[in-house]
């Protein structure tokens, strides 16, 4: 008897599952298109809105006219039945913004890191000052708060503590999760940036329908989420992603890492500045880097734009190391410096690619832009709780860990 109850409870969170997905993705929708969309019966796509709309995880949206029948009642998620929050920690500033369950940006906050500076005390403190002061906004339930993604550079190891494996000295071994439990008692999930980009890019940006692709965050560093048979692939100690540490120099520049000639040590946004000060014998005070990169990327002299084209065209091979390990259907360039070096330099990153890929999957392969910008990366962590109340069919408490 229990094994059978255990069966049905199970049957019942998959219809719920179902049905807030499709409310989630293709709302507002009706229950007969409900019916259609999901394969339920009618019976059982009443009975599952019946719940979730007692339980206010479900709201009526208006109606909608049927060809000389009763108008139909549409149906929808309702967004003001959870706040998620999404933690972006950058090389050069952690931001932390509030969503309602619809990703609809209820208040945010970015604070400042300075490059050379990335302590893991400040940056903890930063993500928790964050957290206090969307949580104080006026449009703000703390009470209501399903969860906080957060995305990190480096490598999240799931064990028994939570560890964050960084590419500085002061990131080696970082029991984070830990360390903000000093601070906050909200339910926590770390994950690596990419991959909570990617992720966002795959709902809602450049990468929905796709079931294989790679999505590349290039900032200060390189990294990237990798997309198998729809679902994020993490590797057998969860370090999958790290592109920017493939070598295409064995003897090129040092990379932060401690190899040489490291795709990052090219294409990422610290190494490109580095690389652009140096043309210079009296370089000017240091900029922000984002306005560094700018200015490397404006510099008309032929010595800084054979620097930007050659960072192109390096990028454009990793690119094509993708495509051959890969055989993604698409490629998907994001992070602020990627979008900002293909402005001008999206054909030379294309032709590149072309050049040192094989024929056949580079010719099913589509490599183009993140749609989500920058800020893809918080709402993509908020959407690891959104992801936890879709496949539960709408549990409101966190997972166990």
């Amino acid at each position: 008897m229990r094994e059978n109850s255990q069966t049905v409870h199970d049957l019942r969170r998959g219809n719920r599952a179902t049905v807030l997905r499709r409310l989630y993705f293709d709302g507002p929708v009706s229950r007969q298109e409900l019916a259609a969309g999901t394969g339920l019966s009618q019976a059982s796509v009443s009975n599952v809105v019946g719940q979730l709309v007692e339980e206010q995880l479900v709201v009526e949206a208006g109606t909608v006219g049927s060809d000389g029948g009763r108008p139909r009642g549409l149906l929808r998620v309702n967004p003001g039945q959870s706040t998620v929050i999404g933690v972006e920690v950058a090389e050069t500033w952690v931001r932390v913004k509030a969503f309602d369950l619809t990703l609809a940006v209820l208040a945010e906050q970015t604070l400042p890191i300075e490059p050379d500076n990335q302590d893991r005390d400040l940056v903890i403190n930063h993500i928790l000052t964050g957290l206090a002061k969307v949580q104080a906004a006026d449009n703000v339930d703390p009470d209501r708060i399903l969860g906080v993604g957060v995305g990190v550079p480096g490598l999240v190891e799931q064990g028994a503590e939570l560890l964050v494996h960084g590419h500085t000295p002061a990131w080696h071994t970082v029991p984070l999760e830990t360390l903000l439990r000093k601070g906050t008692d909200l339910p926590l999930h770390i994950d690596n940036g990419a991959n909570t980009m990617g992720q966002a890019e795959m709902w809602f940006g450049a990468g929905r329908g796709a079931q294989h692709a790679v999505i590349a965050l290039i900032g200060s560093g390189v990294g990237a989420g990798v997309i198998a048979d729809g679902n994020p692939f993490r590797g057998a100690r969860r370090s999958a992603g790290e592109w920017g540490h493939t070598t295409l120099s064995l003897d090129g520049p040092p990379c932060r890492c401690g190899s040489q000639g490291c795709l990052e040590s090219y294409t990422g946004a610290a190494a490109i500045v580095a690389r652009h000060r140096n043309l210079h014998p009296n370089p000017e005070p240091l900029l922000d880097e984002e306005s560094a990169f700018r200015k490397a990327l404006s510099d008309p002299s032929p010595q800084a734009q054979a620097l930007i084209q050659e960072s192109a065209r390096y990028l454009g091979a990793g690119i094509a190391n993708l495509i051959n390990l890969f055989n993604p259907e698409r490629i998907l360039l994001g992070g602020w410096a990627g979008l900002l070096l293909a402005e001008d330099n999206l054909p030379l990153i294309r032709e590149t690619a072309r050049r040192y890929a094989l024929h056949h999957p580079f010719d099913g392969t589509q490599i183009a832009l993140c749609q989500l910008g920058p800020d893809a990366i918080a709402l993509g962590a908020a959407t690891l709780w959104v992801n936890h109340f879709l496949r539960s069919g709408g549990k409101l408490t966190p997972p166990p860990r």
